[in-house]
């Protein structure tokens, strides 16, 4: 008999692989599923044709990961709705799905690298990430972790060659950690709130209400908003994850979220919790009018990894998003020592 079921389940699952919807208990099952199509996300994997109810989204402004780009979906099950909060991830229901296809242009085209799953599953959300054959056909599992030798050319055109890293399942936790458990960062309305994101969930049964006044944060290289609009959605969505009062960086007393207004907590002439090579030998996080003098910039400048931050998702440094950050320093009013 358990030959049979198993028998049944594999050619469920062949079924869902080939285009006949998601496999629902891929996402809500307790097994690890060995290959990306076991899932049934997408109608023509190789195409990443989204299945019924995977729908694409796009953030303000993102998180900076080598310069890859990424394809952002939500999967939620027939007849769920997301339950909107106007500060904190939405509440997305148990068999929910997050994919996250991360890759780089070649000769025009997009190419895959990586896809991340966040499954809710009814112990919680689980991380997995797979990685794509060179065919671009399939993903794999890699629950350790692998690293990917990749050439792309950055936006000011200067070709750059680095070892891509795809975390390992402990690190995806690491970075979506709230209060030690996993938990979505992307789905926040004021990620969201731009294109009629929010209103095509709405309207599609897909959210279950949409107040008017849904926030919405500034996207980092929109020079119609203002410099610290700009700066300080680029820290939120880059840095904040970690450091707020319930993440993993909790300790350093350093929160990074858009609407903090206590200059210490933001590190506006705040000493390190901890002195070490990663403070460059600087006293404060944020010296106002010092960039240079500045801890902040100095460990977004660094590619060394007992200095660099983020310190996970990167092996170059966002010349943009640094160039954003110094300025933003630099037309703070100067108060207290320099160095």
């Amino acid at each position: 008999m358990k030959a049979l079921l198993s028998a049944a389940a594999l050619l469920l699952a062949a079924l869902f692989a080939r285009g006949h919807g998601v496999n629902h208990a891929a996402i809500t099952g307790d097994a690890f599923p060995a290959h990306l199509s076991d899932f049934g996300l997408f109608g023509d994997l190789r195409a990443r044709t989204p299945a019924a109810r995977l729908v694409r989204y796009d953030l303000e402004t993102a998180l900076f990961s080598d310069y890859a780009e990424k394809e952002r979906y939500l999967y939620l099950p027939e007849g769920a709705q997301a339950r909107y909060d106007p500060d904190k991830a939405f509440d997305l229901p148990v068999g929910a799905a997050l994919v996250k296809t991360f890759g780089y242009r070649a000769g025009g085209v997009f190419k895959p690298l990586e896809t991340r799953l966040l499954l809710h599953r009814a112990s919680g959300w689980v991380a997995l990430p797979y990685v794509w054959n060179a065919a671009g056909t399939d993903a794999d599992l890699k629950r350790a972790g692998t690293r990917i030798p990749v050439t792309f050319t950055d936006p000011a055109g200067t070709q750059r060659s680095i070892s891509y890293a795809v975390p390992n399942q402990n690190q995806c936790k690491d970075c979506h950690a709230l209060s030690g458990r996993v938990t979505p960062i992307g789905v926040k309305a004021r990620y969201l709130n731009h294109n009629g994101q929010l209103e095509k969930l709405l309207a599609a049964g897909m959210l279950d209400r949409l107040p008017p006044d849904a926030p919405r944060i500034a996207r980092w290289d929109d020079r119609a908003a203002s410099i610290e609009d700009r700066a300080r959605a680029y820290l939120e969505i880059n840095c904040a994850h970690c450091h707020n009062p319930a993440g993993a960086a909790s300790n350093s007393g350093l929160f990074l979220d858009w609407r903090q207004r206590d200059p210490g907590a933001l590190g506006i002439l705040k000493r390190p919790v901890a002195a070490g090579r990663g403070s460059g030998d600087r006293d404060f996080a944020i010296q106002p009018g010092a960039p240079d003098a500045s801890i902040l910039v100095y460990r977004m400048e660094s590619t060394d990894p007992g200095i660099a931050m983020p310190e996970l998702g990167r092996a170059t440094v966002h010349k943009e998003g640094l160039a954003l950050v110094r300025e933003w320093i630099a037309e703070m009013p100067k108060s207290g020592p320099v160095r």
